[in-house]
């Protein structure tokens, strides 16, 4: 069997065909061509006849018995009436890409699945090459428009950078994908998502889950007016468990260097948890600290009140027992729990939404926990270009699989 022919049959790409082989000094290199000899061109897909001029281009090909493999085709530009000069379309690469496909492909399933090391000595390409890469195999993947369709939709800001550096991720509650990212937290920010989706998309918008961000809030309700603003249960409730600790803290700070202040201290966790998670040590710490301090105990009574009309079924009943709630929070005597009734107070109609929808930015956060995790194993990231691109790769429903060739056998 000729080189070429074994070469081609290894490759297996179609509509290439392999005119030579040669070793060099970098490993293998390859001379290949379409097997159209009409081009293509790389805007349009349009057979054009009138070729411009033709460059030497080579491409990156995934290594062979562990040497570098390089296709190389003298690529031409064709003169096309829609698109002006552009580069021919060939069938193993994408437009601008020095790249084979079969090389991105594999490229981005180890991002998925592996670290940055991995990644970087597996395929021997730079960390940034990855994220572009990773870039061109979501826009090859990606199946339609993401913004199609949406109806419940969580937003919420991820930090991967130090200084403040933010990204804002929109995730789709029915699919549990994420459909938007952009750098930043503000209400700009947001507004560019609303302005992707446009008006039309924006009016089918039924609800939309977030903290109580005041940018947010404005960006929202600005472009879709009609859709339920749903604030974050587990966010109100973080809100309790903080006014709750700082009671503790200060109580601690008044009664520092006394045996009560050593007991109090390891109570942080067991005021945190919830009732039936504590254990009977726990439950009987939990009942001496109703005997021995009134104040801690009465913020975690206030906690545990707002964690209970939140699991309300009836929105009428949670309305009243909500009001009653703040009611007791501004006689409490505890300013954190003063401040807490205020900040409930003004997004009061946004914390009973989530009663009768049920809906809350777990997902969203679980997808942070995820992108934290892909922040954690690339060592961090100096754009978040990059990062987005990743956050595509890996959480908007994009499944990949290793690039595997199999030599077809005939059977005796």
């Amino acid at each position: 069997m000729r080189a070429t022919t074994l070469l081609s049959t290894i490759l297996g790409m179609k509509h290439t065909r392999v005119e030579a082989v040669a070793l060099d000094e970098t490993g293998v290199v390859a001379d290949v061509a379409p097997t159209t000899s009409i081009p293509r061109c790389s805007g349009c897909f349009c057979r054009i006849g009138a070729v411009y001029d033709a460059r030497p281009r080579s491409w990156r090909h995934l290594d062979l018995a562990g040497m570098r493999l390089v296709l190389r085709y003298r690529l031409r530009r064709v003169d096309c009436s829609r698109c002006g000069v552009r580069v021919e379309l060939v069938p193993w690469a994408e437009p601008g890409s020095w790249f084979t496909r079969d090389f991105e492909e594999h490229t981005a399933y180890l991002a998925q699945t592996t670290d940055k090391t991995t990644v970087v000595n597996m395929m021997r390409v730079a960390w940034r090459t990855v994220g572009e890469i990773a870039r061109r195999v979501v826009d090859r993947f990606r199946p339609g428009d993401a913004l199609d369709g949406l109806r419940l939709i969580g937003v919420d800001e991820l930090s991967y950078l130090r200084h403040h550096k933010y990204i804002t991720v929109v995730i789709d509650h029915v699919s549990q994908r994420v459909v938007w990212a952009r750098p930043g937290k503000d209400a700009a920010t947001l507004g560019e998502f609303f302005k992707e989706l446009g008006p039309e998309r924006c009016k089918q918008l039924e609800a939309v889950t977030i903290d109580m961000s005041g940018a947010y809030i404005k960006a929202v309700t600005e472009a879709s007016p009609q859709a339920t603003l749903i604030f974050d249960r587990f966010h109100v409730q973080r809100l309790a468990q903080k006014a709750v600790d700082e009671v503790r803290r200060a109580e601690v700070r008044d009664s520092r260097g006394t045996e009560e202040a050593k007991v109090l201290k390891r109570t942080r966790y067991i005021l945190l948890k919830n009732p039936w998670n504590l254990t009977n040590l726990e439950g009987e710490k939990l009942a001496e600290l109703q005997r021995t301090n009134k104040r801690i105990y009465r913020a975690y009574m206030m906690k545990e009140g707002l964690a209970g009309i939140l699991d309300s079924l009836d929105i009428d009943v949670a309305r009243v027992k909500l009001r009653e709630w703040i009611g007791w929070a501004d006689r409490s005597r505890l300013e954190p729990f003063k401040k807490l009734a205020r900040t409930v107070k003004d997004h009061f109609e946004g914390i009973l939404a989530y009663i009768p929808l049920r809906l809350n930015n777990g997902r969203t956060e679980g997808t942070n926990g995820k992108i934290r995790t892909i922040t954690r194993r690339s060592y961090g990231f100096h754009s978040a270009s990059n990062l987005i691109a990743l956050i595509f790769l890996c959480c908007s429903g994009i499944s990949l699989l290793p690039v595997l060739k199999f030599v077809p056998t005939k059977r005796r």
